[in-house]
């Protein structure tokens, strides 16, 4: 799909010395100031297309794309042009910023407000978004509590014995976690949330032992994907989002071992259906949630109601806030960026984190250290603003690739503190270093 965009103005830069911050459209997406004279990366893999571009779609070679967030920093000391959206209630306005000799041209398919200011870039972000969230119903966030996680050392294959070992080692090795999350690996299929894979044999009375240990249960959810596999697929098609030309299920990406599609959660069925898993969930006693894959949630596409897929995707937001409570802890993960503001507790602002430091096959959103630490890096502003910033957990065992490089961003710029390793395979330094950054989120802003 390519978007019509309209001229707002020219700058006039040293391409030399400016930079280009262009917000990325979800968690995972790329994020970085980037020099006005390189080249940005532009996506080409369907896949990718789907998961990490608003509306599935790349700009032109060489042009920056911002979405709903674009800033030129001149890098002359001069003050920084930034170009936001005033609301991202029911859309996101894409801003570009195409390098033209000496000026960069600045475009939007919608109205985008144009601010000044002084001290650098993170100094222009940081009030830019105290301004929106000031305007969105952002709210100082809560501290975060501190969590073990069961994907980076088990990933879908996780076990009721896994969790039960690691949550004895938790009270043999004094280390001070207060959620224990389970993630993905629980269920039959995504989608099939209450079906158990069969590597759980009582999942609510685990989550009550948890509880029995002194901490909290925590889950892992896809709430917005539907696996072509799953029960729920074949039984309530009517509850998919569809295209409007073919009529199939729009696609949500190859992901999480299947081809997906996304729920329609203007569905009432449907909208029923996810409020039953999660108060379900709630009544085992979990009161930490980490909602994953939600992008599917703001897919366009045509839905019961009429409504733009922002518009739908923060209708299930606002769902799953109810049925889970206002008291329980809510994580975003691969999750549209602004459209988030105020309606989640705590955001990944990047993408997955990896035993490796850079992605094998170098694409900047597949996991790494190298692309987690980019986008932790540049999206620091967020934190203490919007949410609580989630850089990923911490991997320290010790055949992970430059680990104290890891721990050091972790410890500069994490907000959510997690750890997801097999505790007793942890090694003196990485048992002492994991212990000592498993501290509650401060809320307070990073800049």
């Amino acid at each position: 799909m390519r978007i019509a965009t309209e001229d707002i103005t020219a700058l006039n830069v040293d391409p030399a010395r400016a930079r280009v911050y262009a917000e990325g459209w979800q968690s995972w997406s790329l994020t970085a100031p980037l020099p006005l004279a390189e080249t940005p990366y532009r996506v080409t893999l369907p896949n990718s297309l789907v998961i990490d571009c608003h509306y599935c779609s790349a700009p032109d070679e060489g042009v920056f794309r911002g979405e709903g967030l674009l800033a030129v920093d001149p890098g002359d000391g001069g003050p920084v042009h930034v170009f936001g959206a005033e609301t991202a209630a029911a859309r996101v306005p894409v801003v570009e910023a195409r390098p033209r000799g000496r000026q960069v041209v600045i475009a939007a398919d919608a109205p985008v407000r144009h601010t000044t200011a002084g001290g650098g870039l993170e100094t222009a972000l940081a009030r830019w978004g105290d301004a929106f969230a000031g305007q969105n119903g952002g709210v100082r966030p809560r501290p975060s509590p501190t969590v073990w996680c069961s994907w980076y050392q088990y990933f879908s294959g996780v076990t009721q014995r896994d969790v039960e070992e690691n949550l004895a080692a938790m009270d043999d090795l004094t280390l001070p976690v207060d959620v224990v999350q389970i993630d993905d690996g629980y269920q039959a299929a995504p989608g099939d949330w209450l079906v158990s894979s069969g590597r759980f044999d009582d999942l609510p009375g685990l989550m009550r032992r948890i509880r029995d240990h002194g901490r909290r249960a925590g889950i892992w959810i896809a709430p917005m994907v539907v696996a072509r596999k799953s029960e729920l697929f074949s039984a309530h098609p009517e509850w998919l989002v569809t295209d409007p030309e073919s009529g199939e299920p729009v696609v949500a990406g190859d992901v999480l071992g299947d081809s997906c599609a996304a729920l329609d959660l203007t569905h009432p069925g449907a909208a029923e259906y996810l409020a039953d898993v999660l108060r379900t969930m709630r009544g085992w006693g979990v009161d930490y949630f980490k909602i994953d894959f939600v992008y599917a949630g703001a897919l366009e596409g045509r839905r019961h109601e009429d409504a733009t897929g922002v518009e739908a995707y923060r209708r299930g937001l606002r769902l799953i806030r109810e049925a889970i409570g206002p008291e329980a802890y809510l994580l975003g993960c691969g999750a549209p960026i602004l459209p988030s503001v105020g309606m989640v507790d705590a955001m990944r602002v990047g993408p997955d984190i990896a035993a490796y430091w850079r992605s094998p096959t170098g694409h900047p959103t597949e996991p790494s250290q190298a692309n987690a630490t980019r986008n932790t890096v540049a999206r620091a502003w967020q934190h203490g603003r919007f949410w609580i910033n989630d850089p990923d957990c911490l991997m320290l065992r010790p055949e992970v690739e430059r680990r104290e490089d890891w721990a050091r961003t972790v410890e500069r710029y994490g907000g959510l503190r997690a750890s997801s390793d097999r505790l007793y395979g942890l090694d003196a330094w990485g048992l002492e270093t994991t212990r000592r950054l498993l501290t509650p989120g401060d809320p307070a802003p990073l800049v």
